[in-house]
This record gives structure tokens, sequence and C-alpha cells, in this order.
């Protein structure tokens, strides 16, 4: 992007304005239900239905592409889809991965499961062709060269996959970095994922990232 004297200015905005932004995306859930079912969507696979939350003390990505989706779950064999904001990036840099699940099972109890990453300065965790399906996401946030209000249906400069319904509101950008993050998710996928440092623990009762 350039100013009025034609000079090269760096997007930078702050993430909770722009996820204020992303909202009218979330309008078209009704033609997003109608375009899944007829096949126009395509959905990699049904999740459990749970949420779980991540937590990090920075990410970094390169080719950064959000706009409104839809994941789906399995009830009594028929899917049942419902809205989620399609975060993706083509490559990243996690520092600090903290992330966690709630279960409780009648009669059992409330179990938690803690996975964390990358807590090494000199060994992030990596992650390839990431896309994130969030609810929610937090964070002081910093974008170069950034697109907001694109049709969904032509974002070049996440992975190749990352695009939307044609009309649909979306947003890009070069470089997205995000301190402080805290997220709400139902599914994360990636072409590559590397985990240095990771640790595991079952906890019993309810422990969580944040």
């Amino acid at each position: 992007m350039k100013d009025a004297q034609g000079r090269q200015v760096t997007g930078r905005v702050r993430w909770r304005k722009f996820a204020v932004l992303a909202v009218p995306g979330f309008a078209v859930t009704g033609a997003l239900a109608v375009a899944l079912a007829q096949g126009a969507l395509a959905a990699s696979f049904a999740v459990s239905g749970q949420e779980f939350k991540v937590s990090a003390k920075s990410m970094t990505g390169e080719g950064f592409a959000q706009y409104g989706g839809l994941d789906y779950n399995l009830r009594n064999g028929e899917d049942h889809p419902f809205p989620v904001a399609v975060t993706a990036l083509k490559k990243a840099k996690i520092q600090g991965l903290c992330q966690s699940v709630v279960t409780t099972i009648p009669v059992i109890g409330t179990f938690s499961l803690n996975i964390s990453a990358g807590n090494d300065p000199n060994k992030p965790v990596e992650a390839k062709d990431l896309v994130l399906d969030v609810t929610q996401l937090e964070g002081d946030a910093d974008f170069d060269n950034i697109e907001i209000g694109r049709d969904a249906s032509t974002l070049d400069k996440g992975p190749t996959t990352a695009q939307g319904m044609q009309d649909l509101f979306a947003q890009q950008a070069d470089k997205v970095t995000i301190k402080d993050v805290k997220q709400v998710a139902y599914a994360t996928t990636a072409a590559k994922f590397k985990l240095s440092g990771l640790s595991l623990k079952l906890h019993t009762g309810k422990s969580e990232c944040f």
C-alpha cells in the first residue's frame, strides 16, 4: 500500500478492530449451509464438536488469509454445519504454544489434556499450510500489506486451498505477527506441523491454557 505521496506503507491493524470487521462474513451462514449441502464447499473431516483452547506468546506467519466458513459434526448419520472463522497461513512460527481440551465423562468425572511445545526461543513450533477453524481469537496483531473486504473466492496470499465462497467477506496480508495469542477453536489442520519440545499431560479436573 502507498500513501498520498507515493511512499510505501506497512499495514498495521489491532486484532480486536479486525475481528469486528470480520463479522459481516457470518451473515451468509445460510448460503454456506446450502453450498455445503450441494457439495460446493469441501468439509475435510467431521469435527468432534468440542472446542479447545490454544494460547501462544507469539505467532508469526507468512501468507495470511481469513474468511467465514463451516465445520460440521455428525449426528445420527447426518451432517450438522456451524459457522467458524477460517484463518490460514502458508508458513507459521509459534513461540510458547499451549493447547488444552476439557472432557467430562459421566460417572468418571472431568479430565483435561494439555499439550505444550516451542518453549525454547531457538526452537519454535513450525507449520506449513496451517488452517485454524476458530470461534474466538485475541491478541495484539501487526499486518503487512493487508487487504480488508476482498472477495473470499479470489484470495491468493494464503495456502492454495484457502478460499471461500464468491461474494463472501474476507481479508488477506503478506505477513502477520500476533502477540499474546488466545484462541478457541474446533479444528486445526496443517500440511506439516513440527512441535519442538513436545509435552503432553493428562490432568484430573479442569486445567486450561487460559
